[in-house]
């Protein structure tokens, strides 16, 4: 019950996808969740009327899962290469800092995705030990469509050592992501239904469960 997790997402749907479960056990249970989005789509160019739909359907899908509050940064999406390092490190560290997490869940660093990877490493340093406030523990999330299509032995692979029992909330974590229409896709594209189900059931098999979320942990204190 005082569990106090940050879910940062480089985009708007990320947290869902890799974390809906989690989030939505944390939440049951009493503790407090708030997820950061770090990037918002430029236009050009992306569709200013996507970038709307896109921020709804995250309020939704937070609803259902019973998420705090949500935060938008409003870092440019697919340019966070343009970005000087100490901006998103700082913009990160402001909200580790308000939140004072537990918990922080980041997206893997291995992601095919350079957005993914630079919310990371600026997730590292925002939670660094000489900060003002330090979790107790980093979780790195894996993400359908961006994590299992990295270079395999050219990039870290995800071996997950956490897993999540989410078999009493998968509904609502599908629920959840059923709120992001404009982002799903028909089966059998990953961004599907039946493809984040399967996911789960399949991590969840890995260790007799009926349905799981599988991380790795990046540092943990007891």
């Amino acid at each position: 019950m005082n569990e106090r997790v940050l879910v940062v997402a480089p985009h708007p749907d990320d947290e869902v996808l890799g974390a809906g479960g989690f989030i939505s056990r944390i939440t049951a249970a009493g503790g407090r969740v708030e997820v950061a989005i770090v990037t918002k789509g430029m236009s050009p160019p992306f569709d200013p009327e996507l970038i709307r739909v896109g921020r709804e359907e995250a309020g939704r899908a937070h609803g259902v899962l019973g998420v705090a509050e949500t935060t938008f940064l409003d870092f440019p999406a697919a340019a966070l290469d343009t970005v000087a390092h100490r901006d998103l490190n700082g913009s990160l560290a402001a909200q580790v800092a308000r939140v004072r997490p537990t918990t922080v869940l980041l997206p893997f660093p291995g992601d095919i995705h350079a957005d993914h990877q630079a919310v990371f490493a600026s997730g590292l340093v925002a939670c660094r030990p000489s900060q003002g406030w330090m979790p107790r523990r980093i979780l790195a999330y894996e993400t359908l469509s961006e994590t299992n299509w990295n270079a395999p032995y050219l990039s870290p692979g995800f071996h997950p050592n956490v897993f999540v029992d989410i078999g009493p909330v998968l509904d609502r974590k599908l629920s959840a992501m059923r709120a992001f229409q404009s982002q799903l896709k028909p089966f059998p594209h990953e961004r599907s239904i039946e493809a984040l189900e399967s996911l789960a059931r399949l991590r969840g098999a890995t260790v007799g469960l009926a349905a799981a979320e599988a991380f790795v942990l990046v540092r943990g204190v007891e």
